[in-house]
């Protein structure tokens, strides 16, 4: 292997949505160092970070049958049974859910769960809450998908937050999606939930760090006991 090819295998891409984000950073990065150089030091920095945020490396996703992947990178910040967004038509009754929470230092690149056919797609307008508050779930502004599945439909949401201003679809209804496929994207800090089906087995625990595409989350095809967990 070449040095050229080493190199190449340590840089993360980048995905495209922040190659303009990018742009703008660096231009003004550029004319603030003419202005004051400490503040194009700052510009630099901040430009780094906007590079770092939209980076979109690659994931080895695990594909026993009946395995649901965690769809976002983050801290597992709530387990339990909760009644879907009304607009996916999941019914009212409560489902059990993950969800995981995006600081701003996340991978924001959001991954299909399970594999399955987009039967539906809702956005919901709303409000900008912090997304980590169990409020988020109801009030913010969310991107939904409803997949058909053999274990039954599930729920992916994508959840705004504090300082996040755009959900980014990469898919339409209709569409077949693999497990650990690309979705969508959400700018910047978020949240996802995924509402399961009846007998889905949850394997992380509160806290947990998920990697999207690669953290299984539930089980549904579990006949082991539920999993507990210790913080060390």
């Amino acid at each position: 292997m070449s040095l050229i090819d080493s190199v190449r295998r340590q840089i993360t891409p980048i995905h495209p949505e922040g190659y303009i984000f990018i742009a703008i950073f660096a231009v003004l990065t550029f004319l603030l160092s003419y202005l004051w150089s400490p503040l194009g030091w700052i510009g630099a920095l901040l430009t780094g970070w906007c590079a770092y945020f939209f980076r979109d490396p690659k994931r080895v996703t695990p594909v026993r049958e009946g395995l649901v992947i965690s769809p976002a990178d983050g801290i597992v910040s709530s387990i339990g049974f909760f009644a879907p967004p009304p607009e996916l038509g999941m019914g009212a009754e409560p489902r059990q859910r993950v969800s995981i929470f995006m600081s701003v230092f996340d991978v924001h690149v959001n991954r299909a769960p399970v594999t399955g056919r987009i039967a539906k797609i809702a956005y919901k307008p709303g409000l900008f809450l912090n997304a980590d508050l169990d409020k988020a779930s109801e009030d913010n502004e969310r991107n939904g998908l409803v997949i058909e599945t053999a274990y039954g439909p599930f729920g992916v949401v994508q959840i705004a937050g504090l300082i996040a201003r755009r959900i980014v679809g990469f898919v339409r209804e209709g569409d077949a999606l693999s497990t650990g496929d690309r979705f969508g994207l959400i700018r910047f800090g978020s949240r996802v939930d995924v509402y399961m089906p009846e007998g889905a087995r949850v394997l992380v625990g509160l806290g947990a760090k998920a990697i999207a595409g690669e953290t299984p989350i539930a089980d549904m095809k579990g006949g082991e006991p539920r999993l507990t967990y210790k913080q060390q």
